[in-house]
């Protein structure tokens, strides 16, 4: 199907949006080689106003790129370490009492920055994991009955190891919930990790490189891809994927209401991403993996079991009407 032909798709005003857009790319593209994609992706998770989980070998660059989006954003950073004796008030904050003035007074903790790092958090034990849940829904937490408002924008980027890793506790399905995408970078190609051996160190590069933007533009953007249209043939076409993973015998879990919402955020922020004159299939079908993966549990009988396979399966099993 041509792009657009029979979609009803309507051409939105982007001046002022592509300069910004392909500035943080190409900046990004920088630090991190030869992922491209992976790039996009991930900005597109946060145009989306999605929090982002990052799962792979250590070493591939996971911290890497989450600190190069807040350098590149102009955003406040922090970083937790999850370790398995991390406690929430380690995350939050506490409430210490003063003597000068008889009252408690509230220390935040790493948790308010405008993007979070939180960093191989499957290595912390549910308890300090759950911590992130109500800044991650809520963008606020509650201390000794106070709540907390969080810096706008406010994103988390949660790296995390392969499950069969010693010292792991695997996310539950309600904090995975909470993620829009999980990405996997994957192995360099030979050329750019040649460029990696021979250049200079990323870390270095990162205290040289400027914002490309500040949070208020990236606000505008963010607005920008909740504007961008999407058709009733591609709303249908989302809901037969949803549809899909719902009834199929090779899902235990399909994706929920949240999930249908997810899809289409994620769609609209990569045809952004892509200077799209609107959501097309190839828009969904791009960011169908890395927001359906984490989503999906396949069936004990299923032959697919790995998310990306089982992806697959429902994209080629789904016809675009």
């Amino acid at each position: 199907m041509q792009r657009g032909s029979t979609l009803g798709q309507v051409p939105i005003e982007t001046t002022g949006h592509r300069e910004a857009i392909d500035n943080v790319r190409r900046m990004l593209g920088t630090i991190i080689l030869g992922k491209d994609d992976e790039i996009s992706l991930a900005l597109a998770c946060l145009l989306a106003r999605g929090h982002l989980l990052i799962e792979d070998l250590p070493g591939l660059g996971k911290t890497t790129l989450a600190q190069a989006l807040a350098k590149v954003l102009g955003l406040s950073y922090q970083r937790i370490q999850f370790t398995s004796d991390l406690l929430p008030a380690d995350i939050i904050g506490v409430s210490i009492f003063q003597q000068r003035d008889g009252q408690f007074e509230f220390k935040p903790g790493p948790i308010f920055a405008q993007l979070v790092l939180a960093d191989e958090v499957n290595r912390a034990t549910p308890k300090a994991q759950s911590a992130l849940l109500e800044a991650m829904e809520e963008q606020q937490v509650s201390v000794d009955g106070h709540t907390h408002m969080l810096p706008r924008p406010f994103f988390v980027v949660a790296t995390q190891n392969p499950s069969d890793q010693i010292g792991t506790f695997p996310l539950p399905e309600s904090q995975l919930d909470r993620f829009l995408m999980r990405l996997e970078l994957g192995y360099p190609s030979e050329d750019c990790e040649r460029a990696l051996i021979t250049g200079s160190d990323r870390r270095s590069m990162l205290s040289d490189i400027d914002a490309v933007i500040q949070p208020v533009q990236l606000e505008a953007l963010q607005t920008a891809a909740t504007n961008i249209h999407i058709s009733e043939p591609l709303i249908d076409y989302v809901q037969a994927l949803v549809r899909f993973t719902r009834e199929s015998p090779d899902i235990e879990t399909g994706l929920s209401p949240r999930g249908s919402l997810a899809l289409v955020a994620a769609a609209k922020a990569r045809a952004l991403v892509e200077d799209h004159s609107g959501v097309f299939p190839d828009d969904v079908q791009a960011i169908f993996t890395v927001v359906a993966g984490h989503r999906l549990k396949p069936a004990s009988i299923s032959a697919y079991r790995n998310p990306n396979e089982l992806c697959r399966h429902v994209l080629n099993s789904v016809a675009i009407s």
